[in-house]
């Protein structure tokens, strides 16, 4: 099996090497000329072995994915297959899909997972395409999956799609998954009067409980490296594909409480000091009278003359809000 891949950064060149180290030759094309290994996409097709030249394109979703199949309709030939392996939004492949279909190429969606592991661990696979499509693919899709049974590493999602709608409620899953350890981090470390190790706490769930998992295994190594995480930042990004899962769940009227309320924590993540919750304070200051810490981080003010002072960081037993 001879393929190219289209993206040679720390996905797609980490699985150009896994799939060579299993006996696939790749010849890769980038846009940075310092990783690619050759000049143009034409001639990346030119070296691909007829019929049926495979390119399997690892980059970054919308615009890029876009340019680069455009280009790949005019260099390829009938009977071609593009596989299109970002995190491209399922109801795009659809258009591209039907955009190649006119030039005769195929088209198979897949939706990849194992990030900057896999070329050690192998990537989780859900393809979304034609049977004979995936049936073709299938040497390359061995030598990318975890070693093991097929089943547990691949699958056959379904039409074209199928694969990366699969990976978008992976992601949405994720996003709950690590949301949940991150607040029991936090939770734990509130008590360093009982925990004074928070990371050997972590590390004892990781045999014989049911929170074990690789994300855990991640958290320790992470606690590990940086034990207060202190050299990293509250801010998190999100790729798009936790927004993408909570729209679909809110089309299809299926509850995702915990994914939602993982993706408005990221956004949280970036709001050092929250309108909204600036907002909250100032009522709770204007119709509870209580307390409120000044915007510079520092002592609490007072609260409106003639007002119930705050008694303690949980309201009492009856006590309004």
């Amino acid at each position: 099996m001879h393929i190219g891949m289209v993206g040679l950064g720390r996905m797609g060149g980490n699985m150009a090497e896994r799939l060579r180290a299993a006996g696939v030759e790749v010849t890769g094309y980038d846009a940075n000329p310092q990783n690619t290994e050759v000049a143009t996409l034409a001639e990346l097709a030119a070296a691909l072995p007829r019929p049926r030249r495979v390119i399997w394109v690892m980059v970054p979703a919308g615009p890029p994915t876009a340019a680069v199949l455009e280009e790949l309709a005019e260099v390829l030939d009938e009977g071609d297959l593009v596989v299109e392996g970002g995190n491209s939004h399922f109801e795009e492949d659809r258009v591209n899909a039907e955009t190649l279909a006119e030039r005769g190429i195929s088209y198979v969606d897949v939706g990849v997972s194992g990030g900057i592991w896999g070329r050690e661990n192998g990537y989780g696979l859900m393809a979304g395409g034609a049977a004979e499509d995936i049936e073709h693919l299938m040497p390359v899709f061995d030598a990318l999956r975890p070693e093991g049974p097929r089943e547990e590493g691949f699958v056959h999602a379904g039409p074209v799609g199928a694969g990366h709608y699969a990976k978008m409620v992976h992601n949405g899953i994720e996003y709950g998954l690590m949301q949940a350890y991150a607040e029991g981090y936090q939770l734990l470390e509130a008590r360093d009067d009982l925990i004074p190790d928070v990371g050997a706490v972590f590390g004892a769930w990781r045999r014989g409980t049911v929170v074990r998992s690789w994300l855990l295994d991640l958290m320790v190594k992470a606690v590990e490296e940086d034990p207060g995480l202190d050299d990293i930042s509250g801010w998190v990004d999100d790729s798009g594909e936790g927004r993408w899962t909570i729209i679909e769940a809110i089309d299809a009227a299926v509850p995702v409480p915990v994914i939602s309320s993982a993706l408005f924590a990221r956004f949280s993540s970036r709001q050092p000091n929250s309108p909204a919750m600036r907002a909250v304070a100032a009522l709770r200051k204007q119709f509870g009278g209580h307390a409120v810490h000044a915007s510079d981080g520092g002592a609490k003010v007072g609260a409106p003359p003639g007002a119930t002072a705050e008694r303690g960081s949980v309201a009492a037993p009856g006590a309004s809000e």
